[in-house]
Parts: structure tokens; C-alpha cells; sequence
């Protein structure tokens, strides 16, 4: 029985004077109530409750890292030489003269971990010089079959109400180049960029999503979701974790890089969802 029914209970015997016909309804209704904490309504016990376990520090005498860990880049950021952006709009830019002004001016964008390849480096300065230059770059084949550029995507991934732009390189070795250009001060500055052999690319918010799968755990694959950092002002790898996935009797594990296909958005108004984010 409840402390509710039992305050109940007491108020009602307490009466000083009440009528016999309300006190042969008063018994009934005390029967009623008493009958109805018992049986198969009554509470049961759930057992006892598991201690709270609070992080436990291993070994609180090592002294602390005298050397900083290896600097892969993730906060590096490039200005991309020569290029223009009216009214900040990244739509009004060809992606691939912007990869090829960055290949030409700047030496670090095709070194280091997230560097390009020279074979990679070579057709990009080729894009738009065979006969097929004149083929639309929206069939993900840049300017030219053999250009390793992809169909660009624009998304506001810092929030500041102004689309990104987002652009894929093919490589050897079934590697993709992932970077991200921010339209700022009249220009363009490189706030993410990195290389791996990538199963698909995929935006969630304002967050990218990098799939990789596992070379040394077959059926798992590592899911980074790179997202804006304001203090950095850089895309930084804020979640990294290895998922299990199961592969489908015969599926590749390292298929064609895919993308999803978000709607260019006019600034200040929110993206429509893309067909990976949309609901049932």
C-alpha cells in the first residue's frame, strides 16, 4: 500500500462523528483498498542495486610525458593561393582550378600524411587539357575521363550560415583525398584535409563521416566524423571508433568511394536533409 493511500486511510478514521450507512460504505471501500495492495498487483523487489564503479586512475605515480605526441596535422590549415571568391560564395569556384592553384602554390599540399601522390599531382595539372574537356563535371569525372577530381558537394559545416566546399581526389591504391575550402575575407583557406582508402564519405549535420575498413579486423571498419572546431579553426577528427559492419556473401570490403548528395543551400537558411539523414 502507498503512503498516499495510507495518508488517505488515516484522514478518514480520524472523522469524529460519520452516519452508519457511511461507515458500512467506508469498510467497503477500505476492503477494496486493501485487497487491491495485495495479489498480483503488489510491489515487487528488483534486487539489490549495483555499487556505483567510478573511474579508477592505473598507475598515479608516472610522471607526466616530457615529449608532445606526433603532430599528424589535423589542425593545419592552408590558404590557397590566386583564388577568388566573390561575396564569399563557394559556388561561384571551380573546384578543380581550386586543387590545381593549391598543387601549384603550396608545396605542403602534396607532402606529408595527407599529401597527393606525383602521379596524382600530374593529372591534376592535366584536368581540362585532353579533348574531353568540355565534359560536365557533375558526372564525377572532373574535366576529363582521367582526372582524379570528383563531382564537388557544398555543405555550411562551421555554421556560419555560408556553404563549404567539398572536394574528392582519387589515388592510387584505392585512396581518396578528402578536403574542405572555407570562403573567407574574399579567398579560400583548406580547413580539412586527408588521405585513406575510404569505403564512403557521408554528411550528418555538420559533421563528414569517413568509413574505412579494417585491414587487420576483417569485418569492422573505423567511422571518424570530422567536425568544426571555432578555436582551431580547423575540421577536427572529434569521434574515431571502430564499428563492426557485416559485409554482405561476395561484397568488397574496400568498394568505390561513394558520396551522398546534400542540397545547396542558399545562405542563411537550413540544408534539407540529404537522402542518408532523411526518416522512414
Amino acid at each position: 500500500m502507498t503512503t498516499r493511500r495510507r495518508a488517505r486511510l488515516s484522514a478518514a478514521t480520524a472523522t469524529a462523528a460519520v452516519p452508519v450507512a457511511a461507515l458500512g460504505a467506508l469498510a467497503l471501500a477500505l476492503t477494496a483498498v486493501l485487497t487491491g495492495c495485495g495479489g498480483q498487483g503488489e510491489l515487487q523487489s528488483s534486487g539489490r542495486t549495483p555499487s556505483a564503479v567510478g573511474p579508477v586512475r592505473l598507475w598515479p605515480d608516472l610522471p607526466p610525458a616530457t615529449n608532445p605526441p606526433i603532430d599528424y596535422g589535423e589542425t593545419d590549415t592552408q590558404r590557397v593561393p590566386g583564388i577568388e571568391v566573390p561575396d564569399n560564395d563557394v559556388h561561384t569556384v571551380d573546384a578543380v582550378a581550386v586543387v590545381q592553384a593549391e598543387v601549384r602554390g603550396n608545396e605542403e599540399s602534396r607532402s606529408g600524411p595527407d599529401g597527393m601522390y606525383e602521379e596524382t599531382v600530374r593529372a591534376v595539372e592535366d584536368c581540362g587539357k585532353d579533348e574531353d574537356k568540355g565534359r560536365d563535371a557533375a558526372k564525377g569525372k572532373g574535366k576529363g575521363a582521367a582526372c582524379p577530381i570528383l563531382k564537388p558537394y557544398y555543405r555550411d559545416l562551421t555554421g556560419n550560415g555560408r556553404d563549404e566546399l567539398i572536394v574528392g581526389i582519387r589515388m592510387p591504391d584505392q585512396q581518396l583525398g578528402v578536403r574542405v575550402y572555407l570562403a573567407e575575407n574574399g579567398g579560400l583557406t583548406r580547413i580539412m584535409s586527408t588521405v585513406d582508402q575510404v569505403v564512403s564519405v557521408e554528411l550528418a549535420g555538420r559533421d563528414l563521416i569517413t568509413r574505412v575498413s579494417s585491414a587487420g579486423i576483417p569485418g569492422y571498419e573505423y567511422r571518424t566524423a570530422w567536425s568544426w572546431d571555432e578555436q582551431q579553426g580547423s575540421m577536427l577528427p572529434a569521434r574515431d571508433e571502430i564499428v563492426r559492419v557485416k559485409p554482405g556473401a561476395g561484397s568488397s570490403m574496400v568498394p568505390a568511394p561513394e558520396f551522398v548528395s546534400p542540397t545547396a543551400t542558399a545562405p542563411g537558411r537550413t540544408p534539407a536533409p540529404s537522402p542518408s539523414e532523411a526518416g522512414p
